[in-house]
């Protein structure tokens, strides 16, 4: 199985490792199988700072402030099963992701990985502002997808 994630550093305030990088690639692909989505796919992962995302969450969301992870999801259930299939992008800020690290208490390896998987999860449907349920089953995958992972809290 094959899953394309393109890792893209569009920000100089936080260093984007190579090991940071290749955790965000493992949490995609985690997630993924986590969810048994067998398709060829790619991925693409922005990381920025946190004014960057503020102008995109403000530009697409009508929201004007910094925030940690967007999902921009592009999947169509009616692709061809022969073709591979674009799940869509995520723009990840590395400097919210380092606050809010510091503010829960635990590494920055944890919340990076957790944005990956939370934003995978949008990108494959999941909505937790729909409602309780919704938000229960998608941070209960979060955390069994983080746990097969070795990054519990």
């Amino acid at each position: 199985m094959k899953h394309r994630v393109i890792v893209s550093n569009e920000q100089d305030r936080v260093k984007l490792s190579f090991s940071l990088k290749r955790l965000i690639r493992k949490a995609i692909v985690t997630a993924l199988a986590f969810e048994e989505f067998d398709r060829p796919s790619e991925i693409s992962v922005t990381v920025v700072d946190n004014e960057e995302i503020r102008k995109i969450n403000a530009e697409h969301r009508g929201i004007d402030r910094a925030t940690d992870v967007l999902s921009f999801p592009m999947f169509d259930e009616d692709f061809d099963d022969g073709e591979d299939c674009i799940l869509g992008d995520i723009v990840l800020s590395l400097e919210k992701a380092v606050e809010q690290a510091e503010a829960y208490g635990h590494s920055l390896r944890r919340e990076v990985a957790f944005l990956s998987v939370h934003s995978v999860l949008h990108l494959l449907g999941y909505d937790h502002e729909e409602g309780k349920a919704e938000e229960s089953e998608m941070f209960d995958k979060q955390e069994k997808i983080l746990a097969m992972m070795k990054l519990t809290r």
